[in-house]
């Protein structure tokens, strides 16, 4: 019998969390130097955008693939909206995110930065340890698979879209149980647009710091702890654990603490790495908390968490 592919509500709408990451492939905006098949009044239009600026990709993304509701009010999602690069926040193993602003010119209201997080192929990636992660992963279409088996260039595209869109669906999901974490605006294949954890002046942009790179007094160390915690055990009532917890994925915005970098997410259940890749989180932060002086017990954490897991 020839083989088929599983039926599938709609191969554009991203599965659940626990299923299937897939995304299609990105849309591709035409600049203004792109100027095969295009109109006169396409042109005209982008003939306005500077080099570093696309139209915003709001409208061309499936509905699905934007983020969860109720949304946020300084999402903007107007048409006329244009995405300006601001330039680089920082470097990844697997990733890259660049600051853009997102705004309709000449309407201060209607303005807004965001993180573009921009997946690599698994070529141009220095994270290796894919299969810890994916364990619990599953590939829907007959194609996808083959060509993940095959290593093939194909292959390696459905690879990162698959990092992408896990993210992407954790995100939202933690977004909505109320952990700490950006929100997710949208998804277009390799590319996460989410809120923008940081300061800004409307000139000046910086980034709120990461953890590692703190001082705080004993006071904001005993509330982040606690934030911490909080996180983590609304992770495990959910059924997971973040995988790579660290002070490095941790920003502290002020006197809040928000998590990032979530493709490896993990099922505590179905990944067979689940409980150890939990009790590596709580060890790392822990160990960090300890190291400035707080009575901060691992094997004690472990345990809370995975009495509320199950």
């Amino acid at each position: 019998m020839p083989e088929h592919d599983p039926p599938y509500p709609d191969p554009y709408l991203p599965p659940t969390f626990a299923g299937d990451p897939r995304t299609p492939p990105p849309r591709r905006l035409r600049r203004h130097d792109d100027t095969d098949d295009a109109g006169p009044v396409t042109g005209v239009l982008d003939a306005a955008l500077a080099e570093d600026q696309r139209w915003s990709t709001w409208s061309a993304v499936e509905k699905g693939q934007r983020g969860p509701e109720p949304r946020p009010e300084w999402v903007v999602t107007a048409d006329a909206a244009v995405d300006t690069e601001l330039g680089v926040l920082k470097t990844g193993k697997e990733a890259d995110v660049f600051l853009v602003e997102r705004a309709v010119p000449g309407d201060d209201a209607r303005r807004s930065l965001l993180a573009a997080k921009r997946y690599r192929d698994l070529d141009h990636r220095a994270f290796r340890r894919d299969t810890v992660y994916t364990e619990d992963r599953r590939v829907r279409r007959t194609r996808d698979r083959r060509a993940l088996d095959r290593k093939s260039r194909y292959g390696r595209q459905v690879a990162a879209g698959q990092w992408a869109a896990a993210e992407f669906a954790a995100l939202g999901e933690l977004w909505s149980a109320g952990v700490p974490v950006p929100y997710p605006v949208q998804i277009d294949g390799n590319e996460i647009l989410m809120e923008f954890v940081g300061t800004s002046d409307g000139t000046v942009h910086e980034a709120a710091p990461r953890l590692a790179r703190t001082r705080p007094d004993a006071d904001l160390l005993a509330s982040w702890w606690d934030q911490v915690r909080d996180a983590m055990a609304v992770l495990a009532r959910l059924g997971y654990t973040h995988g790579d917890l660290s002070p490095y994925n941790v920003l502290a915005d002020g006197d809040r603490l928000v998590v990032i970098d979530l493709p490896q997410v993990v099922d505590l259940v179905a990944n067979p790495f689940g409980t150890e890749l939990l009790l590596r989180d709580c060890r790392t932060m822990a160990a960090w908390f300890a190291s400035r002086g707080l009575d901060a017990d691992a094997d004690e954490l472990f345990a809370a968490l995975l009495a509320q897991a199950w």
